[in-house]
């Protein structure tokens, strides 16, 4: 069973402006999600600023989501490291504090060969009993894990279920869906490419757009699903230009700002990300007043 269908959101995590988290204002952004719609709450990835929290501040937002959302949707834990010690510590925290899956990011800046982020994900995932998705991201890592090592961890450890997949590479999760044969539950890590992963049997994305669209991201989804690919389709054509904003400048510069634009502040950027440019702001706001969240 998966351990979501849909439109998960990797949320941010909400800084006052001397940096501390502000639980307050997380608490407020995930009952926005569940309120609209949200198939699952991702806590603690790459938009949710993981690099730069400490190892306390990073488990306690991930306990924190987890009593916020109180069973109410999936909570997947972004757990990984370039240090499979820290990942199994993460990890092993995590399923503490009732985490339900984990997200775990491919080792970066030191990378692996196959065999060795092999060995790296088997350690991981043998040190906990929770559902694992691997995270497929080398524009961030400058490491790619290949489809044969997917298949090859979902088929031999039997608590790593699958993917996200964000190469941007449709010739490469096409191999994956391929040569998985259905062993590998498959999520986009592009926004921009939910419909296009879902028609190789991916079971939906792990989203930043969901961040400010939660609906129209779990629509996107659900018309797929319900078998209406051409609606499903249509309403991802629409999001294109949004999508397109929101990753005009690193992801989560755009969508903190996209954030606080709806009024919603989600707070200060953890150094060394900086604030959005003046012109890219304007075609932040464009993209989101032509999409109907301005």
């Amino acid at each position: 069973m998966s351990i979501f269908k849909g439109s998960g959101v990797a949320i941010v995590t909400p800084m006052h402006e001397n940096g501390d988290v502000d639980y307050e204002q997380y608490a407020k952004l995930l009952e926005f999600q569940i309120a609209n719609g949200t198939d699952a709450i991702i806590a603690c990835g790459t938009t949710g600023e993981s690099s730069t929290l400490t190892h306390e501040e990073h488990l306690e937002v991930i306990r924190y989501c987890v009593e916020a959302v109180a069973g109410r949707v999936p909570v997947v834990a972004g757990t990984g490291s370039n240090c499979t010690e820290t990942a199994v510590y993460l990890s092993r925290e995590a399923e503490k504090s009732g985490a339900d899956a984990l997200l775990l990011v491919s080792p970066y800046y030191n990378k692996a060969t196959q065999n060795g982020l092999y060995a790296h994900y088997k350690a991981v995932a043998d040190s906990v009993e929770l559902p694992i998705l691997l995270y497929n991201v080398p524009s961030r890592t400058g490491c790619n894990i290949l489809p044969e090592t997917v298949v090859r961890l979902c088929r031999d450890v039997k608590n790593i279920v699958g993917v996200k997949e964000a190469s941007g590479n449709i010739g490469q999760i096409a191999r994956l869906a391929a040569l998985a044969g259905g062993d590998v539950d498959i999520y986009s890590g592009n926004d921009d490419q939910i419909v296009p992963i879902m028609s190789l049997g991916g079971k939906g994305v792990i989203s930043v757009l969901a961040n400010v669209a939660p609906r129209q991201t779990h629509e996107i989804c659900q018309a797929y699903l319900d078998g209406d690919v051409k609606k499903s389709l249509q309403l991802q054509l629409d999001a294109m230009e949004l999508c397109g904003a929101l990753f005009c400048e690193v992801n989560p510069i755009p969508v903190k700002k996209a954030l606080s634009l709806m009024g919603m502040g989600s707070g200060a950027l953890r150094m060394p990300l900086s604030e959005m440019e003046s012109a890219n702001v304007q075609r932040l706001e464009k993209a989101m007043k032509d999409y109907g969240l301005l």
